[in-house]
């Protein structure tokens, strides 16, 4: 099992489970997830890698605050947790609403980050996922983000359904181990976890401009890998092919949007070579 330590980093407590020793690789969940999206990941990296989990701000079992779910914000508490670890770099995998942190993160700061694997999200309104948005974005966007508070007066005392129907979605219909299931319904259980979850997205305005903002004025220039499934695809791989100088894509079949849960081994066959430095397109 993972270390759990909590790290005081940006003005926020992060949840953090730590595993292994060497290199280091930062590890960003997305929703409705904690770091135990990446269990099965953590135990097969942890045995070359210095392995780093959080919870994100306001997410799991990390404190929460009143601001600061924008894409900047969360770029930011991720170089923080590295600097208070004592890292001076590391290789960053995110996934979903961990994605976009750990992009401009990447974009902002190429000395602290090595390598780059995104996976099962869009940036923004970066050009190149026309398609993917041909019938407009995700219903839970508009949903989580419309009036203040409907959203949590509308799930509270629902929350496991609300969950379920992810971890089922996300999984082709398979869904996921109990222990995990049940971990995740508590992460978002109560109507302040809601709350904390939901400022992500009515902070998404914000972010889309941080990040047009930075792709106005620099490349990403660090080695990346995007990693699409359902229903994602390549549309990441396709926002960033214009400003990325080294990318490879890979669109995993059969396979949900919760990659690490539901194509643990693929995942990580294709993740070893490409954290190890080697051609990803061979992988």
């Amino acid at each position: 099992m993972p270390e759990l330590r909590r790290v005081l980093v940006n003005g926020v407590e992060l949840n953090v489970a730590l595993a292994g020793s060497g290199p280091a690789v930062l590890l960003l969940h997305g929703f409705p997830h904690t770091w135990e999206v990446w269990t099965d990941v953590m135990a097969d990296l942890s045995s070359r890698y210095r392995v780093i989990a959080p919870d994100l701000r306001g997410f799991g079992a990390s404190s929460g605050t009143d601001f600061g779910y924008d894409v900047g914000t969360l770029a930011e508490d991720a170089a923080a947790l590295l600097t208070t670890l004592g890292l001076s770099s590391a290789a960053v995998v995110g996934i979903d609403a961990g994605a976009a942190p750990a992009f401009l993160l990447a974009l902002r700061r190429p000395d602290l980050v090595r390598r780059l694997a995104l996976m099962e999200s869009i940036l923004g309104r970066l050009p190149g996922a026309e398609d993917f948005l041909a019938d407009g974005p995700p219903w839970w966007f508009g949903f989580h983000s419309a009036a203040p508070g409907l959203a949590e007066t509308v799930l509270e005392g629902h929350e496991a359904t609300y969950v379920d129907w992810f971890l089922s979605t996300g999984t082709l219909g398979e869904g996921v181990r109990p222990a995990l299931r049940d971990a995740f319904v508590r992460a978002y259980t109560g109507r302040q976890a809601l709350s904390r979850a939901f400022s992500y997205y009515r902070a998404l305005p914000e972010s889309a401009v941080q990040i047009e903002q930075a792709v106005a004025t620099a490349r990403l220039t660090v080695p990346t890998m995007t990693l699409g499934a359902r229903p994602v695809g390549a549309a990441l791989e396709h926002q960033l092919r214009p400003i990325t100088d080294d990318l490879y894509g890979h669109v995993i079949e059969d396979c949900g949007h919760i990659i690490p849960l539901h194509r643990p081994r693929t995942l990580l066959t294709l993740l070893r070579p490409f954290l190890a430095g080697e051609d990803a397109q061979a992988a």
